[in-house]
Formats: C-alpha cells, sequence, structure tokens
C-alpha cells in the first residue's frame, strides 16, 4: 500500500464511510513540495496536513475530533 492510500484509510477509518460519503470520495489527496495536503468537497483551499505520513495521520485525528470545522 502506497503513502496516499494510507492516509486515506486512515481518514475513513477516523470518520467512518458513512460519517464520510461523497466527502471522502471526492477529497484530493496529494503531495507537493510543502507536504502532504487534502482537498475536500465544499472547501475552498486544500488544507496542509503534514509533511510525513505520520504528520498527516495526526492532523486528520485533530481534524476529525474538530469535525473538520463543521457544527
Amino acid at each position: 500500500m502506497g503513502d496516499r492510500e494510507e492516509i486515506r484509510r486512515y481518514l475513513y477509518e477516523l470518520v467512518g464511510e458513512e460519517g464520510c460519503g461523497v466527502t471522502c470520495d471526492d477529497a484530493e489527496l496529494f503531495q507537493d513540495e510543502d507536504g502532504w495536503k487534502l482537498k475536500m468537497e465544499g472547501f475552498m483551499e486544500p488544507w496542509k496536513i503534514g509533511a510525513t505520513v505520520a504528520e498527516a495521520k495526526q492532523s486528520l485525528k485533530f481534524l476529525a475530533d474538530q469535525r473538520f470545522g463543521l457544527s
């Protein structure tokens, strides 16, 4: 399994398939010179989630705990 798939699977584990739904399916997960980024449907800009897979997972955990800024 590649890094991108590992991060995507971790996102599903955190939020659950029903909680994630289309938002995760259509999410762009990519890596550039700044590190890993996630752009989810309904959000204008991609979120910087970390330079490494471990940092990305930690950021996703924090964002999921905060419900991705949604109330």
